[in-house]
């Protein structure tokens, strides 16, 4: 599919939101700024206006793989990240220790990044732009070997009438979503290995978190 990006993010600052800010969100809050310059080189007006949130404190284990040192261990991951890269590049950029549930209704975003790990906090994301005027949706997700994205843009009011919207996670992977007596569930496939005949066959195990 042949994707055009939406016109308004070439006429203003693209007001982005970052979600989770431990692995996946401090590695992706700090190329941001190289994000920003290049927009601006190339005249953009007004590059990245970037607010990050995270409900966590940062603790003494948060210290080992991601970008916290033990002097700020007690303090709001996403306050800590956003005063850091302020620091030293300049900006104005906001951080909140808050969940995404918690932001107002009709709050001015254009682009949502999740770097979220649990099938609860995909939810609230999806729940929330829903009922935004987001444009975009990134979701980021890995694991111990390999990692992935996916790029949509949520059915809500901005983007209800474009004859080619880009689906979201929660659309091309309704699974990853579903619940079941207010538990989520985590479908995972086993392959048959009997016949060749079979060899395609997968058997789904339903893990309740």
């Amino acid at each position: 599919m042949k994707h055009i990006p939406d016109p308004q993010l070439l006429e203003r600052p693209i007001r982005i939101l970052v979600v989770g800010c431990g692995g996946n969100g401090s590695a992706i809050v700090s190329g941001l700024p190289y994000l920003h310059q290049a927009l601006l080189a190339f005249g953009h007006p007004g590059g990245l206006s970037v607010t990050l949130i995270d409900p966590d404190l940062v603790s003494e284990t948060n210290c080992v793989r991601q970008p916290f040192c033990r002097t700020e261990i007690g303090f709001a991951k996403a306050i800590v990240l956003a005063h850091r890269i302020n620091l030293f590049w300049g900006f104005n950029w906001q951080g909140m220790h808050s969940t995404i549930q918690q932001l107002k209704e009709g709050s001015e975003v254009d682009f949502v990044i999740g770097c979220v790990d649990t099938r609860k906090a995909r939810h609230a994301i999806d729940k929330w732009v829903l009922g935004s005027r987001v444009l975009y949706w990134l979701d980021l997700g890995n694991n111990a070997s390999s990692g992935q994205f996916v790029l949509g843009q949520p059915n809500n009011s901005a983007n209800r009438k474009k004859k080619q919207r880009l689906p979201t996670i929660a659309e091309l992977y309704p699974l990853c979503f579903a619940q079941h007596k207010g538990y989520y569930v985590a479908l995972r496939f086993m392959f048959c290995r009997g016949s060749e005949s079979k060899s395609d066959q997968r058997s789904p195990l339903f893990v309740f978190t």
